[in-house]
């Protein structure tokens, strides 16, 4: 005998058969950013520097489209010890727009109130549903005086590259400078150095090539440092003026019906060639060889008998010329 089934029952199987299993509904997603891990600030002039990367997930591992609001802040009380309770309930807020997404963020504020106090500072971001991350990474910084930006900035161009100088505003001890050289083309700067001193040569340049230069005066501030503003750009195109050093090692033997003299090689990378200076007795003084490029040369113009002086220069690939070497005697065979 044949079992008729309900109509009811063969589209309940019929459903699941098409559907599958529901599953329990899922609670709605929170919208929490995860917290800034690598909030970092300094001191420069008379204002602090502060950056962060604002997150790109949620706790819930989603991405981050929108942020609400930014909660930075900036305290000195609960600092030594470490007081989070005290910190958070005495510390300011600094103003601070949303970032429109994940993004680096850089905010600025006056050193000024904090001068000889250390600060910790932190930083929480609510999500589009307005609930609040929790607090970053807490970034400790001892706020000093403004250090004061070096003056009267000059560049030249020295034989060793180009020679920096400027005039020092803070007579704190312990002032450094570094100094920055940003090549032509290029948009960024370049740490090339730090000095105590008030002057920096830069060995690192090219002729006929364009360089700016800045100077920033540093002190410390516990175990980090404070800033000066970085000085207005300095520009310089260096040119090749400086002649190579003259040549060493001259000297002159009496040879078959001429006088040989021979000397050492300079070192300079530009070096061309010598030329030969020459005064006999009772004799003007005169050039008798251009353009030698060894470092050898035989005066077949000679009288036997007759004493001749003789000093040599080095020329570079420019045309610059030495100074004269030390003079060497001889009398002609």
């Amino acid at each position: 005998m044949r079992v008729l089934r309900p109509v009811w029952a063969l589209g309940a199987a019929l459903l699941l058969a098409s559907c599958g299993y529901v599953g329990d509904p899922e609670p709605p997603a929170l919208h929490i950013p995860v917290a800034v891990g690598d909030l970092a600030a300094a001191q420069r002039g008379d204002k602090i520097l502060i950056q962060f990367t604002a997150p790109a997930l949620t706790t819930d591992g989603l991405a981050v489209d929108r942020f609400e609001a930014v909660d930075l802040r900036i305290g000195a009380e609960g600092v030594q010890p470490f007081d989070r309770g005290r910190w958070e309930a005495a510390s300011q807020q600094i103003e601070a727009p949303p970032p429109p997404g994940p993004e680096f963020v850089r905010v600025t504020t006056d050193a000024g109130p904090w001068a000889g106090r250390e600060v910790i500072l932190g930083v929480r971001l609510a999500g589009r549903k307005g609930r609040w991350s929790e607090f970053s990474n807490l970034f400790a910084l001892r706020v000093v005086q403004p250090v004061k930006a070096p003056t009267d900035v000059a560049a030249e161009a020295v034989a060793a590259g180009v020679r920096v100088r400027w005039n020092s505003q803070d007579a704190r001890p312990g002032v450094r400078y570094r100094i920055f050289r940003r090549p032509e083309k290029q948009e960024g700067y370049d740490l090339l150095g730090e000095t105590k001193e008030s002057e920096f040569v830069d060995t690192g340049t090219a002729y006929d090539a364009s360089y700016g230069y800045r100077v920033q005066a540093v002190v410390a501030a516990g175990s980090r440092w404070a800033e000066s503003d970085l000085t207005p750009e300095i520009s310089i195109t260096p040119r090749d003026v400086f002649p190579p050093a003259p040549p060493a090692g001259l000297r002159a033997i009496a040879g078959l019906d001429s006088v040989e003299l021979a000397w050492e090689r300079g070192d300079e990378p530009d070096l061309d060639s010598y030329r030969i200076y020459r005064a006999a007795e009772g004799e003007v003084e005169t050039e008798i060889a251009d353009g030698v490029s060894g470092t050898s040369f035989s005066d077949k113009d000679v009288r036997p008998g007759k004493r001749y002086r003789y000093w040599i220069t080095a020329v570079d690939r420019l045309g610059n010329e030495s100074a004269r070497s030390a003079m060497v005697e001889q009398t002609a065979p």
